[in-house]
Formats: structure tokens, sequence, C-alpha cells
């Protein structure tokens, strides 16, 4: 357990580490279009650097509680749970996510292109955020009809706890993305919605890469 949980904080801590050189390295911007965007860049780095304490405070959470995870599973009283099947659909979803935010951000990248374009993988990735959650919601009722509740045991009440907290971390990445939404619909400038579409995704991958971790670890012990 111990290697298991050293080798995905090695993984983490490299992702991170890319996430967070994406955050201040705009690789879209060509030599070329510098100075029409330079304004934009030095407009989001405050917003950069925000995203970046953020994210690296949040992974001390989420590791602090993978730690303590592995320390409470050595006591005699835990005892594994079956995860819901119904996480494999939701992981599947955050990668669709992930993804459509991925395409909005390559898009955006092209200076010609207009806002509306980039408003549908927008969209796809913020509905498949909200699959995400309500599968986690039925995940919860799942266990609630099997008499599983947080009190029942400690295996039980971390999985609360991981699924809580990183979904709480979504909602407010997705209060962020219907700003986005808000900006696109009213033609706001090209430069702003690059910004916004930009940061949204870099949180977007590193709440799927939190989630594949977390996931991992539960169904690896």
């Amino acid at each position: 357990m111990t290697i298991t949980l050293i080798f995905l904080t090695c993984i983490m801590a490299t992702v991170i580490f890319w996430l967070l050189r994406q955050t201040f390295v705009q690789p879209w911007v060509s030599d070329e279009a510098a100075d029409s965007v330079s304004g934009a860049s030095l407009d989001s780095k405050p917003q950069a650097i925000a995203l970046s304490t953020f994210m690296a405070v949040a992974t001390s959470i989420f590791a602090l509680f993978a730690s303590a995870y592995s320390l409470r599973m050595e006591m005699p009283d835990w005892r594994p749970m079956d995860e819901p099947l119904i996480l494999w659909v939701n992981s599947i979803f955050l990668v669709f996510a992930s993804i459509a935010y991925q395409w909005a951000r390559n898009s955006v990248g092209k200076l010609d292109i207009g806002a509306k374009i980039v408003k549908r993988p927008v969209l796809i990735a913020g509905v498949f955020s909200i699959l995400f959650l309500i599968g986690q919601l039925f995940a919860w009722y799942d266990l609630n009809q099997k008499g599983m509740y947080a009190s029942t045991n400690p295996a039980v009440s971390f999985f609360y706890l991981f699924t809580a907290m990183h979904g709480i971390h979504l909602l407010g990445g997705l209060y962020v993305w219907g700003r986005s939404i808000r900006k696109i619909s009213l033609n706001t400038d090209l430069r702003i919605i690059r910004t916004s579409v930009e940061l949204c995704t870099i949180y977007w991958h590193f709440m799927l890469l939190v989630w594949i971790l977390l996931f991992g670890l539960m169904i690896a012990t």
C-alpha cells in the first residue's frame, strides 16, 4: 500500500508541475500574435497566480486526506468496501468534460475564430461535469440503499469524504464555467474569453487528475 501511495503521489506531483507551467505558459500564442494578446496575458497573470495557489492548496488538502486514508486502513477495524459501479461511468463523464475543455482551448487559440464557435465545447464540458456530479449523488444513494452510511465503517466514511470534497471543488469550477458561458454569449472580447477558457481547462484537467488518483486509491485498497 505504501508503494502504491508513493507511486500515485509521484504521478500527481509530475502532472501538477506540468499544469502549473501551463498556467503561465501559453503555447497557443505564436510570436506573430504576441503583440495582439499581450494585454490579455498581462491581465490574466493575477488570475493565473490565484489559480496556481488554489491548486497548490487543494493538492495539499487531498494529499493529507490520502495520507490519513493510508494510515487509517492499517487499523484492525478497517473493512474494505465495494465501490459503486456507477463510479466508472462517472469517471468517463469527467474524462469527456476535460477533453471538451481541451477542445475549447485549442479552438480559442486561433485568433481569427469567432467566440460562438468556442461555446459548443464549453457547453459540452459543463454538461458532462454536471452528469458527473449527478452520478456521484446516485453513488451516494446506492450506498444509502445498502445501509452504508458515513458512520458504518472508516472506509465508507472516507468514500463520502473524498467524493464530497471533490464534488465541492468541481461545483466551484462550474460557477466559473457559468461565467464563461455568459461572457461568450455577450460577445465579450475574445482575449478575455481566451483567458477564461485557458484557466478553466487547466482546472478541469486538475480535477480529473485528482479524481483518478482518489478513485485509484480507493479501488486499489
